[in-house]
């Protein structure tokens, strides 16, 4: 019989009981084992003894980036040294990058957290698995390594990029699933429909980690592939908290499932960190529950969402998140709005005639005033027309106007005439100063 990895708990009542054990234990455990968290508990008054409900929660200080720039090179850490069999680091480009420790216990849940990844995605260990993301001191060659192995289905290591070898593994191995970046897959979908290989291949499913993959870029790829839509997938992680692998949505694809019973997850206001009404969109917070060399104790990810309440179709006890707005960092201010790309990337990706690729140029003009130019891509299938083109732009400028409240100028290019990439694709170019 096929192992499950999917949660032992089999109802809301059971996974509270196991996060409140889980919580008294990370926090008895940080308190014991690192220097960092036992100042910081005690500068907030806080004795592991006080939690006693999964509300205390709120009682704990929170951790940023901060202290793990601070703490650097082993932040957080709260076991010796000679527990600790590995470290990762993530891929920040400005700073000293945040390195967290694991014992072989974290590699061990992490493995089991990435193999339910795939059990929810519908794969089997018959499925031939193509991971096209970095390798190194990355989490996310590691990540979807590891619980491909532990899943127990055939893994095709090949990193990201050099599409040429790509293209020929998807042939010459019959590739069924393929793991990489939104970008990446775009860019893969592109090259499968140019050379014509859709009817050479078994590719069937896409998990996407890294970056948000909006509508229009995952009806392209589907049309590109031949990958049917719902078999499209988005898988969320980060570094601090062990990597990807900590959700991904269902084959319904009405959020992303979270796996509560290794982490709490809170949605908090970003100004006044309070908690936020049940589907209100606010910054994800953390707290681990078994980690051991690097616990986090209410990690702000900067990260926005909101919580899906109620039961998924799928009949999982894990709760559902929706996929992520944007960081609170990526958000800019223009002409005294809050905006985030994904804002626009969802207006975009209603647009008729339009490709999924944009690109948005802040910047001011002589007189002082910020200027808004948003660049997008004819759909594939559309030939230049200077009639159509005007009534792309002003569709576009008119939806943005009405939903977001700012004007804004949009220049409408040749399909393929933006940059693609193997990673994250950049989409805001702001020269304000």
């Amino acid at each position: 019989m096929k192992q499950s990895f999917d949660a032992k708990v089999k109802s809301e009542t059971e996974l509270k009981a196991l996060q409140l054990e889980g919580l008294k234990w990370t926090v008895n455990h940080v308190y014991e084992g690192s220097q960092h968290y036992k100042k910081k508990f005690d500068e907030a008054g806080v004795k592991p003894r006080d939690i006693k409900t999964l509300d205390d929660i709120r009682r704990l200080p929170f951790t940023t980036s901060k202290d793990l720039q601070e703490g650097y090179p082993f932040p957080l850490q709260s076991v010796p040294f000679e527990n600790i069999i590995r470290i990762h680091a993530s891929s920040g480009t400005t700073g000293k990058r945040k390195v967290l420790c694991y014992t072989a216990k974290d590699v061990d849940d992490w493995a089991n957290m990435f193999a339910r990844c795939y059990e929810y995605a519908g794969c089997t260990v018959e499925d031939r698995i193509q991971i096209a993301v970095g390798y190194g001191v990355w989490t996310a060659g590691w990540g979807f390594q590891n619980g491909c192995e532990r899943f127990g289905a055939m893994s095709i290591p090949v990193g990201p990029g050099n599409l040429e070898m790509q293209l020929q593994f998807l042939e010459d191995f019959q590739t069924t699933a393929m793991c990489c970046t939104a970008s990446m897959g775009l860019l893969m979908a592109e090259e499968i429909d140019r050379v014509g290989l859709r009817d050479k291949i078994a590719l069937k499913k896409m998990i996407f980690g890294s970056e948000r993959s909006s509508d229009a870029m995952r009806r392209r790829i589907s049309d590109l592939s031949g990958v049917p839509m719902e078999e499209l997938y988005d898988i969320p992680g980060m570094t601090e908290l062990y990597g990807p692998g900590t959700g991904l949505d269902c084959r319904y694809h009405t959020g992303i499932h979270y796996w509560a019973d290794y982490f709490i997850l809170e949605i908090l206001n970003p100004e006044t960190l309070e908690s936020v009404s049940p589907g209100e969109e606010g910054e994800m917070v953390v707290t681990t529950l078994m980690k051991e060399a690097a616990p986090l104790i209410r990690y702000r990810t900067r990260d926005i969402t909101r919580l899906i309440p109620g039961e998924c179709q799928c009949g999982s006890v894990m709760p559902r998140h929706d996929r992520l707005l944007g960081r609170s960092d990526d958000m800019f201010i223009f002409r005294a709005v809050n905006i985030y790309p994904s804002h626009i990337d969802e207006i975009i990706s209603k647009s008729e005639g339009v490709g999924s690729e944009y690109q948005i140029h802040l910047f001011r003009k002589e007189s002082g005033k910020d200027h808004m130019l948003i660049k997008v891509e004819r759909a594939k299938d559309l030939i230049k027309d200077r009639e159509q083109d005007k009534h792309l732009r002003k569709d576009i400028e008119h939806a943005i106007k009405k939903q977001i409240m700012v004007s804004c100028d949009v220049e409408v290019l040749d399909y393929g005439e933006l940059p693609r990439s193997e990673r994250k694709t950049k989409r805001v170019f702001d020269t304000r100063g």
